[in-house]
């Protein structure tokens, strides 16, 4: 039985993006259920759709069989576990333990990036990334620590990602990378260099070339932007 994913607009569900990029990236096969994102009202299809499943009713979920997994960095925990010969940490234990502590970090920080830059593929929004830069001065402080914290782990890295071949950490910094080039916000050269290299990884290109097709303006998911109008 193949696993089945839930997930969310490919457009604007960062949380979406980092479980099934990972299950793309290394070749996981699943059955694949967007539910769109209508409104989060409990009337909602959306909500009437992954309430059963998951009662906090967030996506991505993860069903195999009858277990049902109902949090990004657990489904990619579960998956480590179970498809050991894949690699989605890095096999050194001591790099392992770091590749851990940084997805942590993307896991439960970032709150400011997370509120002022949200995740629009689709949108460039270079004159509104430095509007907020220069009017949250918590953004622009958050922006300055992810700098120099993806490039001090880039230094010591012997590849283009992280930890030197991708693994669930790149997965986890994807979306911030989207969020980052889309708002147009200019990092180090080797930041921008991983930032490219991210862009152009499989899983995480299929994933973006999905979302660009999706044309579903969603207007709770495009505070920048006051109609339906999409980029030309």
């Amino acid at each position: 039985m193949k696993y089945t994913l839930y997930i969310g607009n490919k457009n604007y569900s960062s949380w979406s993006m980092r479980a099934w990029i990972v299950m793309k990236h290394f070749g996981i096969e699943f059955n694949e259920r967007l539910v769109r994102f209508d409104s989060f009202d409990d009337n909602s299809i959306f909500k009437k759709t992954i309430l059963p499943l998951n009662p906090l009713g967030t996506v991505p979920i993860l069903v195999d069989d009858d277990l049902v997994i109902t949090d990004s960095l657990a489904i990619c925990e579960y998956l480590a576990d179970k498809h050991p010969t894949l690699s989605l940490w890095p096999n050194q234990t001591r790099l392992k333990a770091k590749a851990r502590c940084v997805t942590a970090q993307m896991h439960s920080g970032y709150p400011q990036i997370r509120r002022y830059l949200p995740m629009n593929i689709e949108a460039k929004f270079a004159e509104w990334g430095q509007i907020i830069l220069r009017d949250h001065r918590q953004v622009k402080q958050e922006v300055a620590f992810f700098d120099r914290y993806i490039s001090s782990m880039l230094d010591k890295s012997e590849g283009a990602y992280l930890f030197g071949d991708f693994t669930i950490a790149d997965a986890f910094y994807a979306p911030m990378c989207i969020r980052l080039k889309n708002f147009d916000i200019t990092m180090s050269p080797k930041v921008a260099d991983y930032i490219d290299v991210i862009w152009q990884t499989k899983g995480i290109k299929e994933w973006v070339d999905d979302a660009l097709n999706e044309n579903d303006f969603i207007a709770m998911d495009e505070p920048y932007r006051l109609n339906n109008k999409k980029r030309q």
